[in-house]
C-alpha cells in the first residue's frame, strides 16, 4: 500500500509542476520566453517548438527577440506566432522576429486572473481524482478497517497539501497579474 500512497504524491506532484509550466505561458505585461511555449512551427513539414529553431533572448521587459537558427524559418516561425494568437503582432527585420509586449490594462489582467483560477481548479481537479483513485485502490485491498482509516488520512493530508500549493501559487501569480 506504501507505494500507492506514493504513486499518488507523485501524481501530484506533477499537476502542480504542470500548472507551474502553464502559468509561464500567461503573461505578465513583462517579456517572457515562456510565452511561446506552445508555439508550434510547420519547419519543412514537421511541427516543431519554437524554441528548437530559434535563439530567444529577453533584451529588456517589453520585448523579445527570436533569432532563428536557418534564416529560411524566419517566415515560418513570424506565421507560426501569428497563428498562435498571443496578442502580439511579430515584427520580422529579415534577420530576427522582434515581439514587443504591451501594457497590460484592467480588463486584460482580469481576462488572465479568469485563465489562472481556471488552471488552479483544474489542478485541484486533478488532485482530487487522484486521490480518488488511491482511495479505491486502497477499498480494494481489503485491509484491516484501523489500516485502511491510516492510508485513507495519509491520501488526505497529501490532497490537503497539495491543494494548499495550488491556492499559493495561483494567489501568486494573480498578485504579479495585478501589480501595475
Amino acid at each position: 500500500m506504501e507505494t500507492i500512497i506514493i504513486e499518488t504524491k507523485n501524481k501530484m506532484e506533477k499537476a502542480v509542476v504542470n500548472l507551474e509550466n502553464r502559468f509561464t505561458t500567461v503573461r505578465a505585461g513583462r517579456a517572457n520566453p515562456g510565452m511561446l511555449n506552445r508555439v508550434m512551427v510547420d519547419y519543412y513539414g514537421a511541427e516543431a517548438p519554437i524554441q528548437n529553431l530559434a535563439n530567444i533572448s529577453v533584451p529588456d521587459a517589453q520585448h523579445l527577440f527570436i533569432k532563428p537558427f536557418d534564416k529560411g524559418a524566419l517566415k515560418e516561425i513570424e506565421k507560426a506566432i501569428n497563428e498562435a494568437n498571443l496578442g502580439i503582432t511579430p515584427i520580422n527585420n529579415g534577420e530576427m522576429i522582434i515581439l514587443t509586449i504591451p501594457k497590460l490594462n484592467e480588463e486584460r489582467r482580469r481576462e488572465y486572473v479568469k485563465q489562472i483560477k481556471n488552471m488552479g481548479e483544474e489542478a485541484r481537479v486533478i488532485l482530487r481524482n487522484s486521490r480518488e483513485y488511491a482511495r479505491n485502490t486502497i477499498k480494494k485491498a481489503e485491509l484491516p478497517e484501523d489500516e485502511t482509516d491510516n492510508y485513507y488520512k495519509e491520501v488526505q493530508n497529501l490532497i490537503d497539501k497539495y491543494n494548499k500549493i495550488v491556492d499559493e501559487k495561483t494567489k501568486s501569480k494573480e498578485q504579479e497579474l495585478m501589480n501595475i
